[in-house]
């Protein structure tokens, strides 16, 4: 499933750009992903451990810090501190959106922060660093020579992963005044520290300070040959299978059933994000996902918009009502491709319509069907077509109620 896009504000008021990948089925679990200094949620290895555990059910939330990719803010106003800020904002938008994070992860600095963090995020149960310094001041060191510069100037530029930024003494500062071993010895939650022995950027004695800080329950995972940035994918996506299993005895209960869906069967629950103009969340069941309208048309292009969803429901439809009806009668049908389009037409351009004057909406529906079938199998497929269920709801009468929701409930 396609991550979803939105924004949500900090404690500054500056919006934040998020991405929350979803698992196709049941959420088992939520949880908070900090990405590395400078890096941003797009980043490869964010990118590719939030899709590896949303295979195991677990939904997580990606998000550029203030200042960083398409967030909003100055990169040279914030800090460890900011940082940390940032992350309690977004499990406080966790929380009013889906579910609080079970779990909190962090890759470098992004690690150093969650352990800062843990003690504000009350649902979390387990806390997971990969590649982390024990002591935030750590990310000085790759000012290099220009310390003594950045001390007496207050503000330089410097080059990291080959793009520049500006960096304020105010960051140094913070990241002096950090002191870990206190929340580490008091975390009070199930740490997973991952290390690659051989990383040059994070030595491996980090790990080794943070996991004979903490108490238990506490595991170490070693990333034998893998890099600071887990460049390699078949790195990230061993990280994220040990997280899901490792996990496991520490989620049974932290997903309630009743935060799994706010829609009955056979209902759906539409209601607006708050984010941007038009998106909504939509709840079928146990499914969530969001609609919105496209940037030209105002939105924030982060779902499909009505029409979309409508012309999904007649395809879905179709598809599913010749899958039922090859199989029963054993024609041998091997996919069904269904593109559909809306548009409005004049009412006298259409020779079949009843309605002739005024607008009419046309739904243009082009079925493909592949397989070894011959004219006879083709045709009577495509009547059994126009026999889907929403097919003939959209060419019956409808008849639409509506009411306040709040009137209904007093009614009863």
């Amino acid at each position: 499933m396609p991550a979803e896009r939105f924004d949500f504000p900090n404690s500054q008021g500056h919006k934040l750009a998020a991405l929350l990948d979803r698992p196709d089925g049941p959420i088992r679990a939520v949880a908070l992903f900090a990405h590395c200094f400078t890096c941003g949620k797009d980043n490869k290895a964010a990118r590719l451990i939030a899709h590896n555990l949303t295979s195991h059910g677990i939904a997580v939330l990606r998000f550029d810090f203030t200042g960083l990719g398409s967030s909003e803010g100055e990169f040279s106003n914030t800090s460890f501190s900011s940082n940390v800020d940032d992350l309690i904002a977004a499990a406080d938008h966790l929380r009013a959106r889906v579910a609080a994070p079970a779990i909190l992860i962090g890759h470098s600095l992004g690690g150093a922060a969650v352990l800062a963090a843990a003690h504000r995020v009350a649902e979390a149960r387990a806390v997971v660093t990969i590649a982390a310094p024990f002591d935030p001041a750590h990310v000085a060191g790759l000012f290099g020579d220009r310390i003594e510069e950045l001390k007496s100037q207050g503000e330089i530029e410097v080059t990291l992963a080959g793009r520049s930024f500006r960096i304020r003494r105010d960051l140094l500062d913070d990241v002096s005044a950090q002191n870990l071993t206190g929340r580490i010895g008091d975390l009070h939650k199930a740490l997973l520290v991952f290390h690659s022995p051989t990383d040059e950027t994070v030595g491996i004695d980090n790990a080794s300070r943070i996991f004979t800080t903490a108490k238990h329950p506490k595991s170490f995972i070693s990333l034998a040959g893998a890099d600071h940035l887990l460049r390699r994918p078949s790195d990230a996506a061993y990280v994220a299978h040990v997280i899901a299993a490792w996990a496991e005895r520490y989620l049974d209960t932290a997903m309630p059933a009743a935060r799994s869906t706010d829609a009955e069967p056979h209902e759906v629950v539409v209601q607006e994000t708050q984010h941007g103009t038009f998106q909504q969340e939509v709840t079928a069941g146990t499914h969530r996902f969001l609609a919105d309208e496209p940037v030209a048309a105002g939105g924030l292009d982060s779902g499909p918009g009505p029409y979309d969803l409508l012309l999904a429901a007649l395809g879905a439809c179709t598809s599913m009502t010749l899958r039922l009806y090859a199989d029963r009668k054993q024609i041998p049908l091997a996919r069904t491709r269904v593109l559909l389009r809306h548009s409005r037409i004049y009412a006298s351009d259409c020779a079949e319509c009843e309605t002739k004057e005024g607008m009419l909406d046309r739904i243009e529906r082009m079925i493909s069907l592949e397989g070894e079938l011959n004219a006879d199998q083709r045709k009577r497929l495509l009547e059994i077509a126009d026999k889907c269920p929403v097919h003939r709801t959209l060419t019956s009468e409808v008849n639409i109620r509506t009411s306040e929701e709040q009137d209904q409930r007093a009614a009863v």
